[in-house]
């Protein structure tokens, strides 16, 4: 809420995956990872596009793959039913990137844009950092 309440509405998505990944990386580094992975794909999203996956790369130092990065989506749909991974996949639930969904995100945002609006949350986001890593859950899948 702090994030929607400080930031501009189309820029949402993408400074809460900012910050997902931040938050990621450090959980990768304490736990001695080298890289991160995720399940992106160019287009299927607004917060998939080059100019913002170029966002959300600029805070990590980690490598960040994207196996399924050309992949379509029923592609990704066979991937999944192969790992065993698809059922798992649709069941419904509520996240920041659906809950505070912009009616138009910004789909071609500037990393000099977004670091500007990223300073409104100077008073309180470096604490919410640290509380979100503090009370992290494992939770295996395997």
């Amino acid at each position: 809420m702090y994030i929607y309440d400080q930031c501009p509405h189309d820029e949402l998505t993408i400074i809460m995956r900012r910050y997902m990944m931040r938050i990621a990386e450090r959980l990768a580094l304490e736990s001695g990872c080298l890289g991160l992975i995720t399940g992106e794909s160019i287009g299927q999203v607004a917060s998939q596009t080059m100019q913002s996956l170029q966002c959300t790369n600029d805070v990590c130092t980690l490598p960040v793959y994207r196996p399924l990065i050309a992949f379509d989506k029923e592609d990704i749909v066979q991937v999944a039913k192969k790992l065993d991974t698809y059922e798992i996949s649709i069941l419904p639930y509520e996240d920041c990137c659906t809950t505070f969904v912009a009616k138009h995100p910004v789909t071609k945002p500037r990393v000099d844009v977004i670091r500007r609006s990223e300073k409104k949350l100077s008073e309180k986001i470096d604490e919410m950092v640290e509380r979100a890593l503090a009370e992290d859950e494992v939770i295996t899948v395997w």
